[in-house]
């Protein structure tokens, strides 16, 4: 402001200064400052910033792949996962489908033991009912076969103490029951 008013001072009177209009040495000195600082940006700021610029991008453009590599990385960890679940699903019906058969063997066996079971006791029933009947046949005989001696011997008259006669008279005595049964059947 100063150097204005110097020159405004220093001015002929005569000559009218357009206010709006730097004086030259003015625009000398502001085209020498423009100049250096423009040399200074482009040799020492611009190269900087455009190393920090590609920086920037290089590790943005590095993030960027190791963002899809750990994209894929998760995809394929993914199919694997599914591949896996898929197999064990596999396997789960496979165990499934094998044990109901294994329980359908098994309930078969159980059947096949408990029929040879029943068996086993329907005949045993049947040997010990035949064993009952005979001996209760042998006992019947016995008791009869002596009713029977008691009562010829009443009827006859005579004693039959003889057991070789006694039982021949029994003997035919049943005999003719079994066969008179025959018969009425």
């Amino acid at each position: 402001m100063l150097n204005a008013l110097v020159t405004l001072a220093a001015e002929p009177a005569g000559e009218a200064h357009n206010p709006l209009l730097p004086a030259v040495y003015d625009i000398i000195w502001s085209a020498v400052c423009f100049v250096v600082i423009i040399f200074v940006v482009w040799r020492v700021a611009l190269p900087r910033m455009a190393k920090l610029l590609d920086e920037r991008s290089a590790a943005i453009e590095g993030n960027i792949a190791k963002a899809d590599e750990a994209q894929r990385q998760a995809e394929a960890a993914l199919e694997e996962y599914t591949a896996q679940l898929a197999e064990a699903r596999r396997e789960a019906g496979e165990i499934r489908e094998s044990a109901t058969q294994d329980g359908r063997k098994i309930v078969a066996e159980a059947r096949e033991a408990a029929t040879a079971d029943a068996a086993r006791i329907t005949a045993s029933a049947h040997a010990q009912i035949e064993a009952e009947r005979q001996a209760t046949l042998v006992q019947l005989r016995s008791e009869v076969g002596t009713l029977a001696v008691d009562l010829a011997g009443n009827v006859i008259g005579e004693s039959l103490s003889d057991d070789a006669r006694a039982n021949a008279v029994v003997d035919r005595f049943l005999a003719e029951l079994e066969a008179s049964e025959k018969a009425a059947k």
